[in-house]
């Protein structure tokens, strides 16, 4: 409640906006601490309908209403502002309660499958460069599990010719990437021994 003599009208500077100010902080405290009980909330929020009403003080039109209606209606505003993002914010963390969050050892997994992930794109990309009758041997002998020999039957060719093609293979994928840059082209490498 405004006090017993009428409220000054707001004034769009902070020297001229004090008298405002002082007429009506006590009533403007109390409406926001009718509505909350944390005293640093109320605060905080009493603070915050002041500054908004300093900052639209120009916009006060006296024909619409008394200082004192327009003040209250800036204070119903920053409060409703307030608690919709307090309940958004309330939504939010039930969503996610009872959920775990990532630790470091998480972290490191996923740093772990992205690193990995990147480096088989890599790969794939090397593999996908090699000609085809390189990139034949090699997918049945590292890919499929065949041997040599068994890679040379399925491609109608000769031992040699698929030990020679599996050996230009492997020499092309190590001169692409270094060894400890991708763990997965090792793995490839060694299953195509």
């Amino acid at each position: 409640m405004p006090t017993e003599h009428p409220p000054a009208p707001p004034v769009p500077n902070p020297f001229g906006f004090a008298e405002f100010y002082r007429q009506n902080f006590d009533a403007v405290l109390g409406f926001v601490a009718r509505r909350t009980d944390n005293v640093h909330l109320a605060a905080d929020l009493t603070a915050d309908i002041f500054l908004t009403a300093l900052e639209q003080a120009e916009s006060y039109d006296p024909r619409r209403g008394t200082p004192a209606a327009w003040l209250y209606g800036i204070a119903r505003n920053v409060l409703a502002t307030h608690f919709r993002g307090s309940a958004r914010e309330r939504k939010a963390v039930s969503r996610i309660a009872g959920r775990r969050m990532l630790d470091e050892q998480d972290a490191a997994a996923i740093e772990a499958r992205i690193d990995a992930a990147r480096a088989a794109r890599q790969l794939a990309g090397h593999h996908a460069a090699l000609s085809e009758p390189l990139r034949a041997v090699l997918d049945l002998v590292a890919v499929d599990g065949l041997t040599t020999r068994e890679a040379a039957q399925a491609l109608g060719i000769s031992t040699t010719t698929a030990r020679m093609r599996l050996h230009r293979a492997r020499k092309a994928l190590k001169s692409a990437t270094p060894p400890a840059a991708d763990p997965s082209r090792n793995a490839l490498l060694e299953a195509a021994s």
